[in-house]
């Protein structure tokens, strides 16, 4: 059974960096065909993916986010991260990570999700 752990501050300060980790355990993050993945839900509003980390270490961005985010790795530690920079209160949501099918740079969906952590931008 494959389970991801969320983890990180519950309140960021606005113009400061969300840093958020994803411990994952009943798989390596390093298994083939796999990716790793950012996923995020404002309050009221709809899933918006923000970035993946493939089994390569190959990363890909939500355009819309890509200039201030970085999803990075550490294999020893069988984690993955998010740093979200310059956050506004826009980006207040619970914030998920997520393994998905990868295979040939195409993404067919995800099978296991966190519970999620809750991040609150506010001075």
């Amino acid at each position: 059974q494959v389970q991801l752990q969320e983890s990180g501050p519950g309140l960021v300060k606005p113009s400061q960096t969300l840093s958020l980790t994803c411990t994952v355990s009943g798989d390596s993050i390093t298994s083939s065909n796999y990716a790793w993945s950012w996923i995020r839900q404002p309050p009221g509003k709809g899933l918006e993916w923000m970035g993946l980390i493939t089994y390569t270490g190959t990363t890909y961005y939500s355009p819309a986010l890509k200039s201030r985010t970085s999803i990075a790795r550490d294999t020893s530690k069988n984690q993955f991260s998010l740093q979200l920079n310059s956050v506004t209160p826009e980006d207040a949501a619970a914030y998920y990570c997520a393994r998905i099918l990868w295979s040939g740079s195409s993404d067919y969906g995800i099978d296991y999700w966190g519970k999620g952590t809750l991040v609150t931008v506010s001075s």
